[in-house]
């Protein structure tokens, strides 16, 4: 069974999405890193690039399949996880604290850039858990 963070609101191509203020920060959630197996690589959104939620905006390598990340709300990318350049698996062991992906700053706040995603209790539905 996957592990779903009360706190956090939930895409549904499985990113989660943790903000306060005009800073989001990005992952993805237990459940698609167990879909997943062991993570070997993420390529990153570029700091500096203006993104649209629902947006391609890297991917996930693992040794069963690449993946498509997704961007869950618009924003300008501000930081990536660089702890996962040398160490990808921290998405497999950690993937709602040192497995986040990249942070996004919003032109509004979180409230309103967050209004289409998932409750906590909506991604278990969704996941069927």
């Amino acid at each position: 069974m996957s592990e779903v963070l009360d706190n956090l609101l939930y895409s549904e191509e499985h990113e989660w999405a943790e903000g306060e203020g005009r800073v989001v920060r990005v992952g993805i959630t237990d459940h698609a890193q167990h879909l997943l197996g062991d993570i070997v690589f993420v390529e990153f959104p570029e700091i500096g690039a203006a993104i649209t939620a629902g947006d391609s905006v890297g991917s996930i390598e693992s040794v069963k399949t690449v993946s498509e990340l997704y961007s869950p709300v618009s924003g300008t990318v501000t930081k990536i996880n660089d702890a996962l350049e040398a160490s990808p698996e921290l998405i497999n062991d950690q993937p709602y604290s040192g497995g986040w992906i990249f942070e996004l700053e919003l032109e509004g706040d979180f409230a309103d850039a967050a209004s289409g995603l998932l409750n906590a209790a909506a991604y278990r539905e969704l996941v069927g858990e």
